[in-house]
């Protein structure tokens, strides 16, 4: 998909009239690649159980390591030193009368990097530390179609689920946002739909990765902020990811007075809870520790978040950014008009968890 004018102005606006308290930005243009590949969930595995939208290095792949990642020849995303990958499921719209399948637009990615927690040498702590070589994690569950934990109780558990949110963009006027929270809204979003996932932020400081890719890291104790548990000491950078998807483009086909939200994830989603994100770290990390240790400075432009301002990192244009592109490895139509979802994946609106289904055992 060409990052069109159109598609850009929802990064544009997203950048411009929703700060989130960032402390440096890194855009994303528009996808590397669009497929089921996964190289956290199903590393052995091609394809993977549904299609993901991938930004990022050039040398994604199944297989991919630190070493391969940092050897890519580009990335979509706009800082040079940041050689990682992010990923997260493709949006469909499922036409009320024709039960067809089509994909949504999105304006990109927007992966904040943030300084919170006690573990911030700001707020007290020894200081954040940069993703070390081989980190691996992601946020959310592709299986969830509804919320199990009582908001706010703080389980480990609870701020993994809280950690998806939404928000419907109503208007033009920027950053108005008429609905906030985990499932998916029920009207046209007219700016545009904003999903929103929180990273872990802190370390267990040994395992880059762990068998259940989430054992290894853990939340701050209020999310987007507070402390890190004990047995995660280390604090790390906070991810914070936005994307906005151009659902306001199918309006006219579908009336919130009589369907219910045709809009579903490629999970086979139609609830909005198993809205998650990857990321896999290709950084530079030397670039990325100077930048957190000095670039901070509330006597300078890096005191206010901006990226250009740290002399560390080297901001690019949008326009090389979206020249990165790798072609699929798994082929299958994924876009235009289709009849199922890619892979197996029935649409299964829960409440209970969502089944798995393979090609060999696919109810549909």
């Amino acid at each position: 998909m060409k990052f069109t004018p159109a598609l850009a102005s929802l990064l544009v606006a997203l950048i411009s009239s929703h700060s989130a308290h960032a402390w440096f930005r890194v855009a994303c243009t528009g996808p590397l690649v669009q497929e089921r590949v996964d190289p956290i969930i199903s590393p052995n595995s091609n394809p993977s159980n549904h299609v993901h939208t991938i930004h990022g290095a050039s040398n994604f792949a199944r297989d991919a390591t630190f070493d391969t990642l940092r050897a890519s020849s580009c990335t979509s995303c706009l800082v040079k030193e940041d050689l990682s990958t992010y990923w997260f499921p493709k949006l469909y719209f499922q036409d009320p009368r024709t039960k067809l399948f089509e994909p949504v637009g999105n304006g990109g990615l927007l992966v904040y990097y943030q300084n919170r927690g006690d573990g911030d040498k700001k707020n007290g702590g020894p200081g954040l530390k940069a993703f070390p070589p081989g980190f691996k994690m992601f946020s959310g569950n592709a299986q969830a179609r509804s919320r199990k934990y009582p908001r706010g109780q703080g389980s480990q558990a609870e701020l993994r689920e809280r950690a998806i949110e939404w928000a419907c963009l109503r208007y033009p006027a920027p950053g108005y946002n008429s609905f906030n929270g985990q499932g998916f809204p029920t009207t046209d979003c007219e700016s545009g739909l904003n999903a929103r996932v929180h990273m872990p932020a802190c370390w267990d400081g040994k395992n880059v990765d762990s068998p259940d890719h989430m054992s290894h890291v853990a939340y701050l104790s209020g999310l987007d902020n507070g402390k890190c548990p004990d047995t995660h000491p280390v604090p790390l950078l906070k991810l914070f990811l936005e994307v906005t998807w151009d659902v306001t483009k199918f309006a006219a086909r579908w009336n919130p007075a009589v369907d219910k939200w045709p809009f579903v994830y490629a999970t086979g989603d139609p609830t909005g809870y198993s809205w998650h994100a990857d990321f896999q770290n290709g950084w530079d990390t030397s670039a990325l520790q100077n930048a957190i240790d000095k670039c901070d400075n509330p006597n300078d432009q890096t005191g206010n978040g901006v990226t250009e301002a740290c002399s560390y990192l080297t901001v690019l244009q949008a326009s090389v950014g979206d020249q990165c592109r790798i072609s699929p490895v798994i082929n299958e139509p994924i876009d235009g008009t289709l009849a199922r979802l890619p892979g197996c994946n029935p649409i299964q609106p829960g409440p209970g968890d969502s089944t798995l289904y393979s090609t060999a055992n696919c109810p549909i």
